[in-house]
């Protein structure tokens, strides 16, 4: 067991809104340094293409590359990833895929009009983007949920064609994020990652298309390429850390729970994970959860440092 050090606030206590707002402020204006950094790779890879691309990839994830084609991962490699891949973990990524796809389907919007009595016609036309870039974090910790979460809905809005960024930091790829990408049927995917791969798709390189809208979460030289060059390329949003707030009633195995607040701390130290429930005592059968789960995570030390920094259990007086 590795006692889980956590925020525990009641919603009634003297102080409580103040405690609250100061724990989850948030300032996602990136500093001057970090801005000045995205803004000379956005003016170096709109200039170079590839050979920025290529030079910055080296510098940044500590690569040998020589050419942008050693940043390419073919098509025959995604396949190869999916075969390797135990049966039980291929059998999640493609229930995962069908649970995505068939949520996805029901948000489908159809084109319509209308004849006003002068006979004008207004309606609405629904068209599906060209092509989308799809950004996949694989620093710290690679998943293939953000490659299904991001292609699939592509995928079943009509989107042409889906080009895919993850950084393989020292070489190393997941070959689960691979699988993943084949599965949801990635056109094209490189490894390049921050703000490098930010400005290849908004701009185009001689080999990476420009795209239409970038979607994807990734840390602060990411998020701040993506408010760069938006009005370039469309947008999903301007993500900051990742963050869970999970309510319940205390009819759910407080195992659960903690798992569900250990996914979103394990992506880093500045996730947020925040639990409420009116059961003072079903509060602290989770934190027991939490204490006694946590030496099996294998990023236990990020998810630590996140529920310390970050993280609270909160009761409320009820369910209202």
């Amino acid at each position: 067991v590795m006692t889980v050090s956590i925020s525990k606030l009641r919603a009634n206590d003297e102080g409580f809104d103040q405690t609250l707002e100061k724990l989850i402020a948030w300032d996602m204006v990136s500093d001057t340094a970090v801005e000045e950094t995205v803004s000379g790779i956005l003016r170096q890879v709109k200039a170079e293409g590839d050979r920025a691309l290529v030079e910055l990839t080296n510098r940044f994830d500590r690569r040998q590359a020589e050419s942008i084609d050693q940043l390419t991962v073919s098509a025959e490699q995604l396949q190869e990833a999916l075969a390797s891949i135990d049966s039980e973990s291929r059998q999640a990524l493609e229930t995962a895929a069908t649970r995505i796809r068939d949520y996805h389907n029901h948000q489908t919007q159809e084109s319509w009009q209308y004849q006003e009595a002068d006979g004008t016609t207004l309606g609405q036309q629904i068209t599906a983007l060209d092509r989308v870039g799809i950004y996949v974090p694989g620093g710290k910790a690679s998943y293939p949920s953000s490659v299904l979460m991001n292609c699939i809905p592509a995928r079943v809005a009509g989107v042409n064609e889906v080009i895919m960024m993850v950084p393989a930091p020292d070489g190393e790829l997941s070959l689960m994020v691979l699988a993943a990408a084949a599965i949801a049927g990635v056109d094209q995917v490189f490894t390049i990652g921050g703000a490098q791969a930010v400005a290849a798709l908004a701009y185009g390189t001689e080999s990476v298309p420009k795209v239409d809208k970038i979607v994807g979460p990734g840390n602060i030289y990411v998020a701040t390429a993506k408010r760069m060059v938006f009005g370039s390329v469309g947008l999903d949003m301007v993500a900051g850390p990742s963050e869970i707030l999970v309510v319940c009633d205390g009819q759910t195995d407080p195992d659960w729970i903690a798992m569900d607040l250990f996914s979103q701390a394990e992506h880093d130290e500045d996730a947020q994970s925040i639990f409420i429930s009116w059961d003072a005592n079903y509060i602290e059968a989770v934190h027991n959860s939490m204490s006694k789960l946590l030496p099996e995570m294998e990023r236990k030390e990020i998810i630590r440092q996140s529920l310390e920094r970050r993280g609270a259990l909160i009761e409320v007086a009820n369910e209202q």
